[in-house]
């Protein structure tokens, strides 16, 4: 399992809370999403095999674009 950070700085309500969690949580392999509004930050914790390709793309499909480049743990 492998924990994924992205900032995404247009993030600023419950609308966007759930069409980012909508989006990842269709990706085989997600385990979990947390979206901080505050922070602005999306966490997706989601098995090895996720790549982080496939975790901006849902972010995007959302309508939301990433800044920076994610911050990896496990």
């Amino acid at each position: 399992m492998a924990k994924r950070t992205y900032r995404v700085p247009d993030v600023s309500c419950e609308h966007c809370v759930a069409a980012i969690t909508q989006e990842l949580t269709k990706i085989p392999g997600v385990e979990t999403v947390q979206v901080d509004l505050g922070s602005k930050l999306v966490t997706v914790e989601a098995a090895d095999s996720v790549t982080d390709a496939q975790l901006r793309a849902g972010i995007e499909q959302a309508g939301y674009d990433i800044a920076g480049e994610p911050a990896a743990s496990r």
